[in-house]
């Protein structure tokens, strides 16, 4: 059963140096996320990848189109769709002087939850840090408790938008376990990404965008087959990268 619907979703933007006309940032996209799915959206920078995550969490205005989260409204009711899902974002903000544990309680209270801190950050093994400021921690671990913030409403959804970029090998692998500890647990996972081995290894199904149009989507065993099953100097079949560039015809770029 799907569990976010998507049906021509659109933003526009004006023009920076003719404010009288617009630019489409997400052009018109349609999609539905199967519960207990973990899908990726890939794109080059620009393609609009942000911006629709920003429309399904509710934190940027939708222009057309209608989407559809557990089956409410996130253009009617977006305070209703925080509720009900987790959102890690690519940077965040904290009070510097809270501990890790004060600045979980008191994310769940501004959800009127009582949260148990030291659970939280037991799942994303971070319990040692408890009494840390996110200051001190790596950039693997900020990745982690930013998760850890993004699970306080124990989320039906949770969106992660770029969660290893930056990351050296080892936190990459910590934080794709910790996704797929997370995915067993039923809880859906939207992410964007620019690795495509992440995308290969986590996702079901994957979403390439470009020029704000989804230009492909599939499994991404389907999408090697279909768009780089034969590339140069490979035995076998290519892989998500060689599909990326074939669709979009863009250099990776962090």
């Amino acid at each position: 059963m799907a569990i976010i619907e998507v049906e021509n979703l659109t933003k526009r933007y004006p023009l920076p140096d003719n404010k009288s006309e617009s630019f489409f940032a997400v052009n018109g996209i349609s999609f539905k996320i199967e519960e207990g799915e973990i899908y990726g959206i890939l794109g080059p920078n620009g393609a609009g990848k942000t911006t629709t995550l920003e429309m399904l969490e509710g934190l940027n205005d939708i222009d057309d189109g209608t989407a559809f989260i557990n089956g409410v409204d996130v253009k009617a009711d977006p305070y209703k769709i925080k509720e009900i899902i987790g959102v890690q974002l690519q940077a965040n903000q904290y009070f510097d002087n809270l501990s890790l544990v004060e600045l979980l309680t008191l994310f769940g209270a501004l959800y009127s939850r009582e949260v148990n801190p030291e659970f939280l950050l037991g799942k994303v093994n971070l319990l040692d840090k408890a009494k840390a400021k996110p200051e001190n921690l790596s950039g693997g671990q900020q990745q982690r408790f930013s998760i850890a913030c993004a699970l306080v409403n124990n989320p039906k959804v949770l969106f992660l938008d770029e969660p290893t970029t930056g990351l050296d090998p080892q936190a990459k692998r910590n934080l794709w376990d910790l996704v797929i500890e997370l995915n067993e647990t039923s809880m859906t996972i939207v992410l964007t990404t620019h690795n495509m081995e992440e995308a290969e290894t986590l996702c079901e199904r994957i979403a390439i965008m470009d020029h704000g149009k989804i230009v492909a989507e599939d499994t991404p065993q389907n999408l090697i087959l279909k768009h780089a099953a034969e590339p140069p100097k490979a035995p076998l079949h290519g892989n998500i990268e060689d599909v990326f560039l074939a669709l979009t015809g863009h250099a990776l770029r962090d």
